[in-house]
């Protein structure tokens, strides 16, 4: 049994794929300030943001009881970083930015200091600079991938910025994987029931290119990665593989980016948010299109 340690699993996103490692015979330890509601998982309640905590709940023990035969620390294969504040206009920007870089720092110090050699942490689509921008940005081509020079400019996608690039710094340091993921927005299964409405207002949804990610196949990339060793830093963009409209991709793009660059052919509804990369270097195969869903 896999034993991984998963930050902010009590969330959206987070509880989901903490089911899928669940599902597929992990043990996981939850570090949340609030418990998860999933039987199979302990959350220790530990704030990131305290460097004492973070080097004490990922040197603990990961099992479910206080009365367990043996309560011994066992070695820890995998830390999942998804802890954050998961927006901007939820606290104030400085905050957004102290939390989650301060946050992320504390992980990966601990991990490299405690020997653990698996990280994977939660970035962001927001990263490609077009989501929180403060009035319409075009980018510098589409599909936004991997290699995209990056340049947001708002507190959350900077913060972002600045975990990948501290996530660079510690597995160069230590030889160790650490993999950022590029997080498109997250579709819970209820959630397709809004799906109509977005296809009745496709600007809604300009911001964020209309990527999306299925909070399942979420799950998938991150097993996936925490599965795929030697990699080094890498960075993966998580999206399903079409767009989140019924309008064909090159009508969106006509609509709404006109003038835009595009590399390569793009499928006919096919995502502006690459997962290429996670299909060639993951193995990434998605189970839940959102056309499963929607009549």
């Amino acid at each position: 049994m896999k034993r991984v340690i998963f930050t902010g699993g009590s969330g959206k996103a987070g509880k989901h794929v903490v089911q899928d490692l669940v599902d597929h015979g992990y043990r996981v330890l939850n570090l949340d300030t609030k418990p998860l509601d999933n039987p199979a998982v302990r959350t220790l309640i530990t704030d990131i943001t305290d460097s004492g905590q973070v080097f004490n709940a990922l040197s603990s023990y990961t099992g479910l009881h206080e009365f367990d035969e043996n309560l011994e620390p066992e070695p820890i294969d995998a830390i999942v970083h998804f802890a954050a504040i998961p927006r901007i206009m939820i606290v104030p920007d400085n905050e957004v930015y102290r939390i989650n870089v301060m946050g992320t720092y504390n992980i990966l110090e601990a991990a490299a200091k405690l020997g653990i050699k698996k990280v994977i942490i939660a970035s962001s689509e927001t990263t490609y600079g077009l989501v929180f921008n403060y009035t319409h940005r075009n980018p510098e081509y589409f599909p936004l991938d991997e290699e995209y020079p990056v340049d947001p400019r708002d507190s959350y996608a900077t913060s972002k910025i600045c975990n990948e690039r501290t996530a660079q710094a510690f597995a160069g340091r230590t030889g160790s994987d650490v993999y950022a993921i590029r997080i498109g927005n997250v579709v819970e299964p209820h959630e397709y029931a809004n799906f109509p409405e977005f296809f009745a207002k496709p600007d809604f949804r300009k911001r964020i290119a209309w990527s999306y990610i299925d909070a399942r196949d979420l799950g998938q990339i991150v097993r996936l990665a925490i599965e795929k060793d030697g990699l080094g830093f890498q960075i993966f963009n998580a999206a399903n593989n079409d767009v989140s409209s019924d309008l064909p991709t090159a009508e969106l793009l006509k609509r709404y980016y006109p003038g835009v660059p595009v590399k390569g052919e793009l499928g006919e509804f096919e995502t502006l948010l690459s997962n290429r990369k996670a299909r060639e270097v993951l193995g990434f195969k998605e189970d839940h299109n959102w056309r499963m869903y929607v009549k």
